[in-house]
């Protein structure tokens, strides 16, 4: 198999044995759980793996044959984490910006007897900031794209995948609107 074939290939969806997606592992890794007798393939790629004893399909989706239970796991607050949530984007003008030009802004500002918490960080850019100053978005006259919130998942470590730009042989395994972790 050539290694542009391959790298088309590399990336293998995990299901859970409930056909939950779980995250998305390395075609490497997906032959290892298949040699252990951990997963079945149910989907596999046109490349073929040539072993010294064996042909082996490219696993494409495979699914756990015991249940993994997914801890939820409480989200630290950080700068970081608070522009992955807010997807680097201003909640105040929706522009999309990297994280050099972006600010966390207080909702309630500490001035006013705001926190620093989930519910009352946002991101912002530079001009949006300094327009709402040390008030509140209402006496500003600015509006919030969305209500701040702890995120459920780890931002850091998810793939949002959606079906147009998934491997066909995903799709029928994926809701519509998908989030899967990556390999870690």
């Amino acid at each position: 198999m050539s290694s542009a074939a391959l790298r088309v290939s590399a990336r293998t969806l995990l299901l859970n044995a409930s056909y939950e997606p779980l995250r998305v592992i390395s075609w490497q890794r997906a032959v290892t759980l298949m040699y252990l007798g951990k997963v079945e393939v149910l989907r596999s790629y046109d490349q073929v793996l040539h072993a010294v004893s064996m042909y082996i399909e490219t696993p494409a989706v495979v699914r756990l044959y015991q249940l993994v239970r997914r801890h939820r796991v409480r989200i630290s607050f950080s700068r970081r984490n608070v522009f992955l949530r807010d997807e680097y984007r201003c909640q105040y003008c929706g522009l999309s910006l990297p994280a050099t030009d972006l600010t966390a802004d207080h909702v309630v500002p500490r001035s006013l007897g705001g926190t620093t918490t989930w519910e009352n960080v946002v991101t912002a850019c530079g001009p949006c900031n300094l327009r709402k100053g040390g008030r509140t978005p209402s006496q500003a006259r600015m509006v919030l794209h969305r209500r701040p919130q702890r995120p459920a998942h780890l931002p850091a470590t998810t793939v949002h995948l959606h079906e147009d730009s998934a491997p066909a042989a995903w799709r029928e395994f994926l809701p519509s609107d998908s989030t899967v972790k990556a390999v870690s």
